[in-house]
């Protein structure tokens, strides 16, 4: 099948990427020239594990070109991902200006005789479907039969993206074309080889699947990080608590893991644009309100550990940072709690310096010389007054930590993703604080 994927942001990327794999082929199309001129090149734009390998063959292979022309890329098509972004506006409602400024562009475009499927990949509030079908209508030949708009939310886990979009839990696709039906199967048949479902429905219960989904496992963090507050205060073990509810069917292991909140480029966002359509429909989602304050309030549950130990004086002190990515296994520091630590140690007089392995030239955008970076992870401690650890990395779990208090002025570590054991840290002499556990005094 001959696809088009517009917008090469994450989702965009991966998405035309796999279904080139399978054997389609994939024109993906962006108006940022320098970009586009890179991918062109074979020189991918985000890291994501496995991306690149078949990046690389498919593009080989001539199954995956690029473009800025919107006109060439549809053109021999017969299917149309729009995998733009949606970025919350000043209200918390996600803005559609880019999606609905491509199906302008698309209603200039299209012609009635040549059918094709419009898909919306991007995260979209309910009702997007209709409002893409009347843009294109209105400033195209207004014959309705020459396509469908269909959405197709994505549910890729960013660092195992690749694997998530070749082997799905599921594929929800929402038309109500019959015709766009048989489309979609055949597109998404080689990705379900293996049993999974493709489960059809409507256009708007299909945009707020993907919301309900994002915002269920946002509810389980956050619930995970209540309970992790409450046993620093009764004296209980999170990690005890978290296996002895996760080995419930009904609960499940997933998600139950407390740290310093979610962050990145969709349970934020998605989230907070649920939470706005149900004030536009006079309904009062209050779990959601309450996660989004219990988010806000768990980075500052940490950074309250830090300035506990130092009396609120940080002026002059000197930070070793683990991670800057949201997540381990991604570049991607949206939203990114260590960023909200970094600048409140930064405000207030301390100096940082910060390992990723991936996320630093990231931040380094955006923070210029505000703080600074290391080439590797012992490097950021020389000189540190505690290491603060931010992201899961793995190669953060089993460290030297011989090196570690070689290198640090004191014995300090805050670990916002309980990597170590408290009684091994003991044993070892060290300050510790984690989340939802006893602190380790050291010696």
């Amino acid at each position: 099948m001959k696809i088009a994927v517009v917008g090469t942001g994450y989702v965009g990327l991966v998405s035309g990427t796999c279904f080139a794999e399978t054997g389609n082929h994939v024109t993906c199309i962006d108006i940022d020239e320098q970009k586009v001129n890179k991918l062109k090149a074979g020189e991918i734009t985000i890291y994501e594990p496995g991306l690149e390998k078949i990046f690389t063959r498919n593009l080989k292979e001539g199954r995956l070109r690029f473009t800025t022309s919107l006109a060439e890329g549809i053109k021999d098509a017969s299917i149309i991902f729009l995998a733009l972004p949606t970025p919350p506006g000043e209200d918390g409602s996600a803005d559609l200006k880019y999606i609905l400024g491509v199906a302008a562009d698309l209603g200039k475009l299209l012609q009635p005789s040549d059918y094709k499927v419009i898909v919306d990949k991007s995260t979209v509030p309910v009702g997007t479907s209709e409002k893409v079908r009347a843009t294109i209508l209105a400033d195209g030949t207004g014959i309705e039969a020459a396509f469908d708009v269909v959405s197709n939310p994505e549910f890729l886990r960013e660092g195992a993206a690749v694997e998530d979009f070749m082997k799905p839990d599921r594929v929800v696709i929402g038309t109500s074309s019959e015709k766009a039906r048989k489309t979609m199967q055949r597109l998404y048949e080689p990705f379900v080889r293996q049993g999974n479902p493709i489960i059809f429905m409507d256009e708007r219960s299909a945009e707020l699947t993907k919301y309900a989904a994002n915002s269920f496992l946002a509810v389980k963090i956050s619930f995970m990080n209540e309970i992790a507050v409450l046993c620093e205060k009764l004296g209980a073990n999170v990690d005890m608590i978290r296996r002895g509810i996760g080995t419930d069917f009904r609960i499940g292991k997933h998600f139950l893991y407390p740290g310093l909140g979610y962050g990145g480029s969709c349970f934020p966002k998605d989230v907070q644009a649920l939470s706005k359509s149900s004030i536009d429909v006079s309904y009062d989602f209050k779990i959601l309100n309450a996660v989004m304050d219990v988010n806000a309030l768990q980075k500052q549950f940490f950074i309250s550990k830090i300035r506990n130990y130092y009396k609120d004086d940080l002026a002059g002190k000197k930070f070793a940072v683990w991670g800057l990515a949201f997540k381990p296994n991604t570049d991607d520091i949206r939203e990114a709690p260590a960023l909200e630590v970094i600048d409140y140690l930064v405000e207030n007089g301390a100096t940082v310096t910060a390992f990723d392995p991936e996320a630093m030239e990231n931040v380094k955008k955006e923070y210029k010389n505000k703080i600074s970076f290391a080439e590797g992870q012992y490097e950021a401690l020389t000189g540190a007054d505690a290491l603060i650890i931010c992201t899961e990395w793995n190669e953060f779990r089993t460290p030297e930590f011989e090196k570690i208090s070689a290198a640090l002025v004191k014995n300090v570590i805050f670990d916002g993703r309980n990597l170590y054991d408290t009684d091994i840290m003991e044993s070892l002499g060290f300050y510790y604080e984690s989340i939802g556990r006893r602190i380790v005094q050291g010696q």
